[in-house]
């Protein structure tokens, strides 16, 4: 199926193709890849994509794919936009790296493209990482450093990365802790995602464990990710803003997966009203290219100071320039009224599907952030992990790219491009459908 390099195979508007998963030059691969590759790198499914184009993926075999988890969450703008891959290859012609410990034109220009959408009604500074986990461990060094307090404080179910300040915040699995302890010090989890919630600060931690004064910031994902794809109230969220405000604490928002308009919005703590002290985003910022930024406000990271914290690669010249492109891009076509238009179509499409099938207990989310949630029974709400993931490699099997989430591994979640297309969320609504059909009610 492969015609020319660098384009997909012909195919219908919204192609879906399957003939084997894996087929055999896939089969091949993962035999050569089992031999040299660490084994800790997870695999959803035998899917071994060499070509990307919009929404769409072509496998090895030339298997053609509707890729509804956009590398989670990160090709926002579909894969290979023709914007942002000639950025790329323009910038890479000029310069594909130099350290941002010298003047680069392009860094600056992605710092200020970062503080013009950013929420701080004040002027902000930028810094640019590699990654979502290194902006989160810059975030931590500038919480302590600029407030002078040591204590940290996460959320049950929130996962920040995996190097070992951000996964010392993370509790969504305990798996991510297993084996590497001790953990940073000085980190508490607080109980997630309700007003009452929130009374555990005064009641437990600042009565009996550490005084407010001396807790340098909350970290806290507006829509916890990989546990669960879990909203939180906006109500809860205001609450904290007050909470940190009362008591000199910095708020971090985590936007890492839902930030750059994964929700409808620009960021998804503008659905609760809210402006935090700290932004860290990372996956959709450059499309695919490597990234993180920490965004604040201008105050703030002036406390840092000249070296008290760097980068050999953040910051790259390439990722910048393709960062520049996806921002210009989002608001030339309208990409954040697209992904809110689209999200409300998914939704709407998932919760029909909830109503006639009892093995989905919840459907939720944001945009296009959704989160589809399986059970074994509605009324306990015992995880099904079986259906889920037998799930996944069925619509695998018949086109569909989606993944699952939660601590039980029990909720399959939607991230398709924010450029997604009426007609691609419903023939991946079709597939779905289709999908959890086919499989026996004792799956669950």
């Amino acid at each position: 199926m492969i015609q020319a390099p660098g384009k997909l195979a012909q195919a219908p508007a919204v192609p879906h193709i399957v003939t084997e998963l894996p087929g055999p030059k896939a089969r091949a691969h993962l035999e050569f890849d089992r031999q040299w590759t660490s084994p800790s790198v997870p695999r959803a499914y035998p899917v071994v994509p060499i070509r990307g184009e919009g929404c769409t993926i072509e496998d090895i075999d030339g298997n053609l794919l509707l890729d509804f988890n956009a590398g989670i969450a990160v090709t926002s703008t579909g894969h290979c936009h023709p914007d942002v891959v000639r950025a790329i290859q323009d910038q890479a012609a000029s310069m594909i790296h130099y350290s941002a410990d010298f003047y680069l034109p392009i860094y600056a220009e992605m710092c200020a493209e970062m503080a013009r959408i950013a929420p701080m009604k004040e002027k902000c500074r930028v810094f640019l990482s590699n990654s979502g986990t290194e902006a989160v461990e810059g975030a931590i060094k500038l919480a302590r450093f600029a407030t002078k307090r040591q204590y940290l404080v996460s959320f049950l179910g929130a996962f920040h990365g995996r190097s070992y300040g951000s996964v010392s915040l993370t509790a969504s699995k305990a798996k991510y802790h297993a084996g590497f302890g001790p953990m940073l010090p000085g980190v508490f989890h607080a109980p997630y995602g309700h007003v009452a919630d929130l009374k555990w600060f005064d009641e437990v931690l600042f009565d009996r464990l550490v005084p407010p004064d001396e807790v340098a910031a909350i970290i806290v994902e507006p829509i916890q990710g990989e546990g669960g794809f879990n909203p939180a109230p906006a109500s809860f969220l205001r609450e904290l803003r007050a909470l940190c405000d009362e008591n000199g604490i910095l708020l971090i928002a985590d936007e890492i997966q839902t930030g750059i308009a994964r929700t409808g919005r620009m960021w998804a703590f503008e659905h609760a009203g809210i402006v935090p002290d700290v932004v860290c985003v990372a996956k959709a910022l450059c499309n695919g290219m490597p990234i993180g930024a920490i965004v604040t406000r201008f105050e703030l990271q002036e406390r840092w100071g000249v070296g008290a914290h760097g980068t050999t690669f953040g910051g790259n010249p390439v990722s910048c320039a393709a960062g520049v492109a996806v921002m210009r891009t989002i608001e030339e076509q309208g990409l954040v009224a697209n992904a809110a238009a689209r999200g409300a179509e998914l939704l709407t499409g998932l919760r029909a599907l909830m109503a006639a099938d009892d093995r989905i207990g919840d459907v939720r989310g944001l945009g296009l952030m959704v989160g589809v949630e399986f059970v074994k029974d509605r009324a306990t709400r015992d995880p099904d992990t079986e259906t889920c993931e037998a799930l996944i490699q069925t619509c695998a099997d018949q086109g569909l790219l989606v993944l699952n989430c939660g601590t039980h591994h029990n909720v399959i979640r939607f991230l398709p491009p924010i450029d997604v297309t009426a007609e691609e969320i419903a023939t991946g609504m079709e597939l779905f459908r289709a999908g959890l059909k086919s499989l026996p009610r004792s799956a669950a």
